[in-house]
């Protein structure tokens, strides 16, 4: 599997620039890559491009080959809100988009069960969702993502919304999910921390170049640790290159 991004431009009718142009990246079966940079430089925007929910102005996204011209289950998208359902449980709301897909019910089942305890949820799969944390939500949204069994994840910014403490969490959660699936993952990130943790490569994009600035490998062995000499030396390389973004 491979995702391709060839020559990729977006002019939004109300901006006198393009917002993105000359975008070339190739994704890897497997590949966990992350998108960083100041805000207004494109990154949720070229998310929404590959997620199909919005189309190039010019240029073209293929997956294995086939040209990306909407949304399609061979891609799952998970935001910054959970999107869960209220009115369903835990367990209610992994299931649900296996039920739109047509999945059966028994593997529905046994997918809930094996994401459900692979987020540590298990316990709580039939808590209405009010009774649950923002964390435990943000669990629940990714077990659901996760049980679509789609070929790449997009995730933009799943836990920017989280404390600090929740997020961490929640990073080392998906990094322990990543090293048992080898889920094929686009992440947008405004953390340069947090993309060195989870990622094989970091892209760097610039609002001044509308477009990437660099590619970082990150040859990290995982699990990863924040407090190791490699580990601060790319951060620090990455921080540099992003020009000191506040929020990182």
């Amino acid at each position: 599997m491979s995702l391709v991004m060839k020559n990729l431009c977006k002019h939004f009718d109300s901006a006198d620039m393009p917002t993105l142009e000359n975008i070339n990246l190739e994704i890897q079966d497997g590949e966990f890559v992350s998108i960083v940079g100041r805000s207004g430089c494109g990154k949720s925007t070229l998310l929404n491009m590959v997620a199909g929910l919005d189309a190039p102005t010019s240029g073209e996204i293929l997956l294995n080959g086939q040209p990306v011209t909407g949304p399609g289950a061979d891609r799952t998208v998970m935001f910054q809100e959970h999107g869960l359902y209220p009115w369903l449980n835990v367990m209610d709301n992994v299931k649900f988009g296996m039920k739109l897909n047509g999945v059966p019910k028994k593997e529905q089942e046994a997918r809930a069960e094996q994401y459900l305890r692979m987020v540590n949820l298990w316990e709580y799969r039939d808590y209405p969702i009010h009774q649950i944390s923002g964390g435990m939500r943000q669990r629940t949204a990714l077990a659901r993502a996760l049980t679509m069994d789609s070929q790449i994840l997009l995730m933009d910014e799943p836990f920017s919304a989280l404390d600090k403490q929740t997020s961490n969490r929640l990073r080392e959660e998906l990094q322990t999910i990543w090293m048992e699936t080898h889920k094929t993952v686009f992440f947008i990130t405004h953390s340069v921390e947090e993309s060195v943790f989870l990622s094989d490569r970091v892209v760097v994009l610039s609002p001044e170049l509308r477009g990437i600035k660099d590619i970082v490998d990150i040859p990290l062995e995982r699990p990863r640790h924040v407090d190791v000499p490699g580990f601060v030396d790319l951060r620090h390389r990455i921080l540099e290159e992003v020009k000191g973004e506040e929020t990182l």
